[in-house]
C-alpha cells in the first residue's frame, strides 16, 4: 500500500490570499444609469442606401445644404457649357455625387474638423464634383435654365444574368 502525502504541495508565491484581501478589495464601481450613457452619434449613411422616410429625411437634409450653402456660395452662371438643372434631386447621380459633397463638408468643416479641413475640402471635393456635375456630358446634360430633361438610363440585356433564370410567364 502506498501512501498519500498529507501536507498539500507548495503554491506559487502569491497565490495565497488572507482572508482579510476580500475585505480590502474596493466595492465596484456603481452602474451608470442607461440615461446618462453617452453614446457616439450615428454618422449619417449614403443617400442611396436609403429608402422610404429615413431617404426623404436625407434628401431635405441636402436640399437644405445645396440651397442655402453650396448654391448661394459655389453656384455660377448655368451656361451650356456649365449646365445646372433646377431639379437636380431628379438626377440620381447628381443627388449621390451632392450627397458625397455634403458627407466631406460635414467631416471637415464641422465641429472638431481640423483648422485646415475647409481648404481640404475645397482641394479634394468641392471642384472635382463640381467640374464633374456641370460637364457638358454631365448628369444635366440636356437640361437648361427653367427646363428639366429626364435622362433615360442605359438599357440592359438581364437585369441579374447571373442569377437563377426566371419561371416564364
Amino acid at each position: 500500500m502506498s501512501t498519500m502525502p498529507t501536507e498539500k504541495p507548495p503554491r506559487a508565491a502569491g497565490a495565497e490570499r488572507d482572508a482579510s484581501f476580500e475585505r480590502r478589495r474596493p466595492e465596484a464601481e456603481p452602474e451608470v444609469p442607461a440615461a446618462e450613457e453617452k453614446k457616439p452619434p450615428t454618422p449619417p449613411q449614403f443617400i442611396l442606401y436609403l429608402e422610404g422616410p429615413a431617404y426623404a429625411h436625407s434628401l431635405r437634409q441636402l436640399t437644405l445644404w445645396t440651397h442655402h450653402v453650396l448654391l448661394p456660395v459655389y453656384g455660377r452662371e448655368v451656361t451650356s457649357a456649365a449646365p445646372w438643372c433646377a431639379r437636380w434631386w431628379e438626377h440620381p447621380e447628381a443627388v449621390a455625387l451632392l450627397h458625397g459633397l455634403w458627407l466631406a463638408w460635414g467631416d471637415l468643416t464641422g465641429p472638431g474638423s481640423t483648422m485646415t479641413g475647409p481648404a481640404n475640402w475645397h482641394r479634394d471635393y468641392l471642384y472635382n464634383v463640381l467640374d464633374h456635375l456641370r460637364a457638358p456630358q454631365g448628369p444635366f446634360a440636356g437640361c437648361k435654365p427653367n427646363m428639366h430633361r429626364p435622362k433615360e438610363s442605359p438599357t440592359v440585356a438581364a437585369v441579374d444574368p447571373f442569377g437563377p433564370v426566371p419561371p416564364p410567364a
